[in-house]
Formats: C-alpha cells, sequence, structure tokens
C-alpha cells in the first residue's frame, strides 16, 4: 500500500496531495470506488453537495472499517447555499447525509461574483470552522480579485483554492498568490477533464517523458502537479488506474522535464460566473 504524502494547511490540519476525484459518480459507483481506493492507501476523498453522492461517499468510508478520522474529506456548497447563513443549514445537511460529524476541508464552490455573496457567506464559513464543523475552509474556482477582496474584508485566509488545472491551463497567477499567502492549491480535472484529457495526454511531449521515464503519459501529468507542490483529484473508479495514479510518488521529472512541460501552457481560462454543477 503506497504512503501517500501530505501537504500542511494554514489550519494546522495535513491534507493528503493526492485525492479521489467523485465527480460524476452516483452514490452506487462511489461508495465502491472509495472502498477499491481505500485498498490502495488513497485516504483524500473530494465530494460536494452539488454532485449528489456524498452519502456514497460516506458509505464507501464505512465500508471500508477504517476510521473515520484517517480520511480527509472535502465537501463543497453551491450557490444555493451563499448569502446571509444559509450555508448552515447547507454543512448541517451535508453531514446528515454522510452520518458525520465534521468535515475536514469545507469550500464555497464559486464565488459567483455577480450575485456578491462570497463575502459573506465566507464569514458563515470563518463560523463553521470555529465552531469545529470544518477543520478547514477554502474555496473553488476562484481567482485573485476574489481571494484579494477576502482578505480585505474577512478574517481567515482560505485554506486551499480548488481549481481546473492542468499543464495546458496552469493558473500562474492564482498559484502565485496562493504561495504567497499560505493558500494550498488544488488542482481537479487534473488530467485535462474530460473533453481535454485525451488531447492532452496524446501531446508528444508528454508522450516522449513518459517514455523515458517509462511511465504514462497520464503519470507524467500527475507527477507535475505534485512536483509543484499542489494536491491533485484525479477521478476514476476504476482500481487499475487509481493504482497507476500512486505511481507518481515512484519518480521524480528533472528542471529540463519540467521546462519542456512549460510551453503547453496557454488554454483557455475556464469562467468563475457559472453556476454549472460539474466540480
Amino acid at each position: 500500500m503506497t504512503a501517500i504524502p501530505v501537504v500542511p494547511l494554514n489550519t494546522g490540519v495535513a491534507i493528503p496531495q493526492l485525492g479521489l476525484g467523485t465527480w460524476p459518480m452516483d452514490d452506487a459507483e462511489v461508495a465502491d470506488a472509495v472502498v477499491a481506493a481505500a485498498d490502495l492507501g488513497y485516504r483524500h476523498i473530494d465530494t460536494a453537495t452539488a454532485y449528489g453522492n456524498e452519502a456514497g461517499v460516506a458509505e464507501g468510508i464505512r465500508r471500508t472499517g477504517i476510521p473515520r478520522e484517517e480520511f480527509f474529506v472535502t465537501t463543497k456548497l453551491d450557490g444555493s447555499f451563499q448569502g446571509g447563513d444559509r450555508a448552515v443549514a447547507g454543512l448541517q445537511a451535508a453531514l446528515e447525509r454522510m452520518r458525520f460529524d465534521y468535515v475536514d476541508l469545507l469550500l464555497i464552490h464559486w464565488p459567483l461574483p455577480k450575485r456578491d455573496e462570497y463575502v459573506s457567506t465566507w464569514r458563515t464559513f470563518e463560523r463553521l470552522h470555529a465552531g469545529g464543523l470544518a477543520r478547514a475552509i477554502g474555496v473553488s474556482n476562484f481567482k485573485v480579485p476574489h481571494l484579494e477582496r477576502l482578505a480585505a474584508e474577512a478574517d481567515v485566509v482560505p485554506a486551499v483554492n480548488q481549481v481546473e488545472l492542468d499543464p495546458r491551463v496552469p493558473r500562474p497567477a492564482q498559484r502565485e498568490y496562493a504561495a504567497a499567502h499560505g493558500i494550498v492549491t488544488e488542482s481537479y480535472s487534473p488530467l485535462g477533464g474530460a473533453s481535454g484529457a485525451a488531447s492532452l495526454l496524446a501531446d508528444p511531449v508528454l508522450t516522449e517523458l513518459a517514455e523515458r521515464h517509462s511511465r504514462t503519459p497520464a503519470q507524467i501529468v500527475l507527477r507535475w502537479h505534485v512536483q509543484q507542490g499542489m494536491v491533485a483529484l484525479p477521478k476514476s473508479s476504476n482500481p487499475k488506474r487509481m493504482a497507476e495514479n500512486l505511481g507518481v510518488f515512484e519518480f521524480e521529472l528533472s528542471p529540463a522535464d519540467l521546462d519542456r512541460l512549460a510551453p503547453l501552457a496557454g488554454g483557455p481560462d475556464a469562467g468563475n460566473d457559472s453556476d454549472r454543477i460539474g466540480h
């Protein structure tokens, strides 16, 4: 069983550097996936209220027989829970579905700046954290101006900013801001997402590096994430693929390898005003 390295968060909690993404699995599929992942050594599971699979994630954890406290569980609250104290009821409902007393990380799923409610929502998150219902709090899909506004108007610095990120869309502005302010960058769709994974993993630079290291292109991409201090959340329900993903901790990319990957940057910046469900 592979031991996955952890990254410290600004609350003192440690987050495993490789986790299991669960969108768009349903409850039954995700429960089986969690059991398989846990058998391989995964302890970090990412879900969201909008995914509709929080109960399945928790059921999978219970089926492993491993104590709850050994897992790092993230959930996210979407736009339905922004403004006022709506996040209180949102988290309480999520905890009831999971039959948990707390989550390890609670994220604002989208900033939705046109609604102008993410600061008030963040203040509610601060109270949920202080009350012990979330061991750490963070954000998802936030750009630098959103993070700067939180810094100016709120008290707690987000522990995590979870964004769609890969070598083609490396988001240097968000990553640089995060590094300067003690925020961990977490990558969802780290292999390029459902629409872009095939083209990314077929890129000649990646296939060349994979051949040189006797690895797969997916392992090269995940190594690119973790070697730069990011947390990656590849989604898979296939135990063979889950095991393959853990191979990223068995080799290193050289500075020259990283330089080879740098020119892949230039993909479109995903919008952050959306109410879309995925991720």
